[in-house]
């Protein structure tokens, strides 16, 4: 897999924090992998570490890196970004994206070497500007504005909102906070807890989003609140959107019943005609891990198929083996083994 390098040349901590900060922050949420300082600056990698582990991804920073001996050794292709360069539009279609990319950019003047060491000096435009925003740029044209479509799986989240700021934090705290807050009693709360600690030992195991999956769960059987009925997956989500939570998080609440509901049996069941089948990693974990805690207490799938025959509701069944079998399959062990 290609890795994406920014190299900072010329770091000064007392002078260029805060540009310096903000060409890490780019880096970061524009699709790069790691950024390399050649200052040593720990208040800087306290800074970035900080923002990643709460906003999530694999970022990582290093600082007071030698710059020459790293160019020399680097195998993959050098970018180096120079109002002096060729055009961006002229040069992008030739960088290769099937190798490791370093991106030099510097603060005042860059050495001589560099430009010479580069396989190629790109500009975005031959006016001075910000290296911020040619850095920006850049990132943008070679991913093609893919990079703005990634998935940061930290816990903190930002809700888009035409208005205002919607700030969602995905922590355990957090979220039985707000299942107390809408009335949740203890043995709710217990069962949640339950549910959550069983769904993030499978996640572990298949690279599903952990805060993510740890919130969904907590939140699961929020309805419960209002409802006791079939339809609380429906109510939870109707309560979660009026909280201003992410659509990720409403769909895990609202498919987590049974094995799923197709739309069909939910007009039977008095629900509105949707389909409410779990579709994403984290919807079919939660879902079936709360299938698997009955109360506080893990039990083991023929238990919940046979309270599921007893009642007649055949599909269910069928729809929960098959998710059973999904997720265990997925993580290499029988659910039942956990």
């Amino acid at each position: 897999m290609v890795r994406i390098s920014v190299l900072r040349l010329g770091h000064r901590p007392q002078r260029d924090k805060r540009v310096t900060t903000h060409v890490c922050l780019v880096s970061r949420a524009f699709g790069a992998d790691e950024i390399l300082v050649n200052t040593r600056d720990a208040e800087l990698e306290k800074t970035v570490n900080d923002i990643t582990e709460r906003f999530g991804g694999n970022f990582t920073i290093k600082t007071g890196i030698n710059w020459k001996k790293y160019m020399q050794s680097f195998e993959g292709v050098k970018v180096h970004l120079t109002m002096y360069g060729i055009p961006v539009q002229d040069i992008i279609s030739e960088i290769p994206k099937d190798r490791d990319l370093l991106i030099i950019v510097g603060s005042e003047k860059v050495p001589g070497e560099v430009y010479k060491m580069a396989d190629f000096n790109v500009a975005i435009t031959n006016q001075p500007h910000s290296e911020v925003s040619a850095l920006a740029i850049f990132l943008d044209r070679y991913f093609e504005g893919n990079e703005l479509k990634k998935r940061f799986n930290g816990i903190m989240r930002v809700v888009p909102s035409k208005n205002g700021k919607n700030v969602k934090i995905f922590t355990r705290d957090e979220c039985i906070k707000v299942l107390k807050e809408q009335g949740a009693d203890e043995k709710l709360i217990d069962h949640s807890i339950a549910v959550a600690d069983l769904a993030l030992k499978i996640g572990v195991l298949c690279n599903a989003d952990l805060p993510l999956l740890e919130c969904g769960a907590i939140l699961h059987d929020i309805g419960r609140t209002r409802d006791n009925s079939v339809s609380h997956g429906i109510t939870g989500a109707l309560i979660l959107r009026s909280l201003g939570y992410p659509e990720d998080i409403v769909n895990i609440v609202k498919r987590h019943v049974g094995g799923g509901i197709e739309s069909e049996e939910a007009i039977k069941l008095g629900l509105p005609e949707t389909d409410l089948i779990p579709e994403t990693i984290e919807e079919k974990i939660v879902c079936q891990a709360d299938n698997l805690i009955s109360g506080t207490k893990k039990i083991k799938l023929e238990n919940i198929l046979d309270y599921y025959r007893k009642k007649g509701l055949i599909r269910s069944v069928e729809r929960i083996r098959s998710i059973h079998r999904y997720l265990s399959d997925l993580i290499g062990k029988d659910l039942d083994e956990l």
